[in-house]
């Protein structure tokens, strides 16, 4: 979660878009949009994701390693924890 007040309101402002995003993918296909339209729509909630991926990682990392109060140890457990989720994101 993050620690501060802008940041939380910047990650819940995309969060909100790529729900946007999402809800007119299912109107599109309720409403039989054409197809090439949808694909379209779903490489911009793609893209989305991967920004909100990317702005809570610069937001934690910046909050767990950098300014955070952790020790050496705490740190290098939490860049493994990091890691490996990266390495399910990016399968």
């Amino acid at each position: 979660m993050p620690n501060q007040v802008e940041d939380k309101k910047k990650i819940l402002l995309r969060v909100r878009r790529i729900i946007g995003q999402a809800q007119a993918i299912e109107n599109a296909l309720e409403n039989n949009v054409e197809c090439n339209a949808i694909l379209q729509q779903i490489c911009s909630v793609r893209g989305a994701i991967n920004g909100l991926m990317n702005e809570m990682l610069e937001i934690h990392l910046k909050d767990t390693l950098v300014s955070g109060e952790t020790t050496e140890t705490e740190r290098s457990e939490e860049l493994t924890h990091i890691a490996k989720i990266l390495k399910s994101y990016l399968k």
